[in-house]
C-alpha cells in the first residue's frame, strides 16, 4: 500500500450488511400480512435500515477523523487522538488526550493498514512489521 493516501478516506460498513435490507422486509411483509391497519407502519422500518447502513461512516481527512454516527457526527482533530481502542466485540473507538473515547463506525482492526496510509502515518500499522520481515 502506498504511504500517501487520496483524502478524503470514507470507511462505510460492508456491502453485505446491505442483506439485512430484504430480510427485514420478509418479517415485515409477515407482520403486514396479519394485519396491516396496525403493522403497515413497519413498511418504513427496512428504508430506515437501508438510510442507516448507508449514513454510519468514519471519515479520514487531512485534519482528523469525523465520525459520522446515527444522529449526528463528531470532529476530531490529529493532535487530540491519543490512539485508538479496539474491543473484541464492540466498535472501535479513538481515545482522545483528556480520557474522552469517540466511537469510531465501520472501523475494524482490519482495516488498520488503510488507516494508517490515510492518516499519513499518524495511526501506526500493526502490520507494518509482519509485512518489512517477509
Amino acid at each position: 500500500m502506498s504511504d500517501k493516501a487520496e483524502l478524503p478516506q470514507e470507511f462505510t460498513l460492508s456491502k453485505l450488511a446491505y442483506f439485512t435490507v430484504p430480510a427485514t422486509l420478509l418479517v415485515v411483509l409477515i407482520l403486514a400480512g396479519t394485519n396491516l391497519a396496525w403493522f403497515g407502519w413497519t413498511f418504513a422500518v427496512p428504508v430506515l435500515l437501508a438510510v442507516w447502513i448507508r449514513r454510519i461512516k468514519t471519515v479520514v481527512t487531512e485534519d482528523g477523523l469525523r465520525a459520522v454516527g446515527t444522529f449526528g457526527s463528531r470532529d476530531v482533530e490529529w493532535p487530540d487522538i491519543d490512539g485508538l481502542q479496539f474491543s473484541r466485540w464492540g466498535p472501535a473507538r479513538a481515545v482522545l488526550t483528556d480520557g474522552d473515547r469517540v466511537r469510531l463506525p465501520a472501523i475494524t482492526f482490519g482495516d488498520m493498514p488503510r488507516l494508517s496510509a490515510a492518516s499519513a502515518g499518524r495511526i501506526p500499522d500493526p502490520f507494518a512489521a509482519a509485512r518489512d520481515a517477509r
